[in-house]
C-alpha cells in the first residue's frame, strides 16, 4: 500500500501556523508529515492533529534548528538524535521506526556566510550517512529533510556565481555525492533527472521566488 509523505522546512511552525499551515496539513492528508526548523521549545506550541502521532526533536538554544515527525501510524519504536553528544544538541534528526522501513527526518546544519561551520558539517555529514548506514542493515530507510546543499549546477539557478556559497561548495556536494554512492536515492532527481527551475529554497532578499532564483 503506498505511503504518502511530505517534508518541509517551515521556518517557525508558530509562525507557519498563522499563514496556513493547518489548511495545508489536511488537504495533503500524508501518512507521515516530516518538518524542519521548528524554532520552538517543548510547551511553546499545541498543534491540535487528530488522527496522528507527535514526535518532536527541541535544539537547547531556544528559538533554533528542531525537527518534528507526525505519524498516522504508530511507529514501533522512536529516537532522537545520532546518538552522538556533539551533534544532538539542535534537534536535527529524528528516526521512525514501522515495520517494513524507517522514515528518517533531518535538518543538516547550514554552513553559515563565511563558511565558519564547514568543518563542523563535514563531520556531520559523514555521522549522518553512518546513521543511515546503521539503520540500512536492519530495514530499508526513507528519509528526508532540509539537507542544505544543491547537488549538481542544475539545482540552483546561479552556479557560477554561488561557486564558495553555503550550500554549494565542493565539500559539500562531495558529501551529497558520497551519500549517493553507497545506495541511497535522490527520488526528486531519478524521476526527473532533466528537471530545471525545480528549486525548494529561495533567498528572503531580491524577490528571488518572484523571480523563479532558487
Amino acid at each position: 500500500m503506498p505511503v504518502k509523505m511530505i517534508s518541509w522546512n517551515v521556518n517557525g511552525i508558530r509562525a507557519c501556523v498563522k499563514k496556513g499551515f493547518m489548511d495545508y496539513f489536511k488537504d495533503v492528508d500524508a501518512d507521515v508529515f516530516c518538518i524542519q526548523e521548528s524554532k520552538l521549545q517543548e510547551g511553546q506550541i499545541d498543534l491540535n492533529l487528530p488522527g496522528y502521532h507527535q514526535y518532536w526533536n527541541y535544539a537547547q538554544k531556544k528559538g533554533y534548528s528542531g525537527t518534528a515527525l507526525f505519524s498516522k501510524k504508530e511507529p514501533i519504536s522512536v529516537s532522537y538524535g545520532l546518538g552522538i553528544e556533539e551533534h544532538d544538541n539542535e534537534g536535527r534528526v529524528i528516526t521512525a521506526e514501522y515495520e517494513d522501513y524507517y522514515v528518517v527526518t533531518c535538518y543538516t546544519p547550514n554552513s553559515k556566510t563565511e563558511l565558519e561551520r564547514l568543518d563542523y558539517r563535514m563531520v556531520w555529514d559523514d555521522a549522518f550517512r553512518n546513521h543511515l548506514l546503521a539503520l540500512d542493515e536492519k530495514k530499508p530507510v526513507l528519509f528526508c529533510g532540509d539537507l542544505n546543499v544543491a547537488h549538481n549546477e542544475i539545482d540552483l539557478k546561479n552556479p557560477k556565481t554561488n561557486r564558495r556559497s553555503a550550500g554549494f561548495t565542493d565539500e559539500e556536494r562531495g558529501k551529497m555525492t558520497e551519500l549517493l554512492g553507497v545506495g541511497f536515492i535522490d527520488t526528486f532527481r531519478y524521476l526527473y533527472p532533466d528537471a530545471e527551475g525545480a528549486y525548494s529554497w529561495w533567498a528572503y532578499i531580491g524577490k528571488a521566488r518572484d523571480r523563479k532564483a532558487g
